[in-house]
């Protein structure tokens, strides 16, 4: 009988010690999926594992948030498609403009990047597709001489390779610390665009909140189809500027997406949750297989 006892102990001592394994094998949580953040619209708290799942989009309000490039990536390609093109590509501080090398230090810790759009080529439903995505968490997204070579480079490869052409753009618009530096990135772009629309290729650009100033003057105003998320603030100068030149009140809504739309500046709105699926189907019916 004590035989029998120590027996049963013994078994389930293994039942508790594989249990302990498999906790032990489990992966730790994120830290900052358990941070918490309050909507800056309705002004609620979103546990940040949620407003993942949520596409970065208040569960409560709807309010759209800004969505890491990575993020957007991860939700547009296809999986295991990704190839991320000149990581390691650095900005510098070309004019050695005072303090912008601590700024870039500091947006490089923040970000996780080394600039302000993450270039790469993969396929949306198998379709491939040359795509970058700017990210507002490095310096409002704005333009330097890293993020202007990192477009062209991937436009050229997109206009060699024959492949369609898909844009994120969310941005404050060029850089001031490199001055003509970064201003030079708007003709660079929209050249290589000219060479690229002259292959008869597809370029498709999705404007977030806010893009504004020189991206707005160059390469995300001369796409073949412009979408935009909704509440997108699209402009050049931002409202408050031109409400100080004007020297009156603006109408409601101005320079955001459903105003652009009605004006015929924009194609189509397009919530987030749907971004993926009308991107396949432009690519779909202006198929042009190229290779990645």
């Amino acid at each position: 009988m004590m035989r029998d006892a120590f027996s049963q102990r013994k078994d389930r001592l293994k039942v508790f010690q594989a249990a302990r394994e498999r906790l032990l094998r489990r992966p730790a949580p994120d830290r900052d999926d358990l941070r918490n953040i309050n909507c800056p619209l309705c002004g609620g708290r979103i546990l940040m594992a949620d407003l993942r799942a949520a596409l970065y989009v208040c569960p409560a309000c709807g309010q759209t948030l800004p969505m890491p490039a990575h993020a957007r990536l991860e939700n547009l390609l296809d999986p295991g498609t990704m190839k991320e093109r000149q990581e390691g590509l650095k900005t510098t501080n070309p004019l050695a403009f005072p303090g912008y090398s601590d700024k870039l230090d500091r947006a490089r810790r923040q970000s996780g990047l080394n600039d302000s759009v993450v270039t790469a080529t993969g396929r949306i439903d198998g379709l491939a597709v040359a795509i970058a995505c700017m990210d507002s968490r490095f310096m409002m997204g704005s333009m330097g001489v890293v993020c202007g070579e990192k477009l062209v480079s991937l436009i050229e490869h997109a206009t060699k390779r024959k492949l369609p052409l898909v844009i994120v753009a969310t941005s404050g618009g060029a850089r001031m610390q490199e001055g003509i530096l970064s201003l030079m990135q708007m003709a660079r772009t929209s050249q290589a665009l000219n060479h690229f629309h002259a292959a008869g290729l597809l370029y498709i650009v999705v404007l977030t909140d806010p893009t504004t100033g020189g991206v707005m003057a160059s390469f995300a105003s001369l796409a073949d189809i412009t979408l935009a998320e909704p509440g997108a603030l699209i402009g050049f100068a931002g409202p408050r500027v031109i409400q100080q030149t004007v020297g009156g009140d603006l109408p409601e809504g101005f320079q955001r997406a459903a105003a652009q739309l009605e004006n015929g500046f924009i194609d189509a709105i397009v919530p987030r949750e749907d971004l993926r699926r009308e991107l396949q189907f432009y690519l779909t019916i202006h198929r042009k297989e190229g290779r990645l």
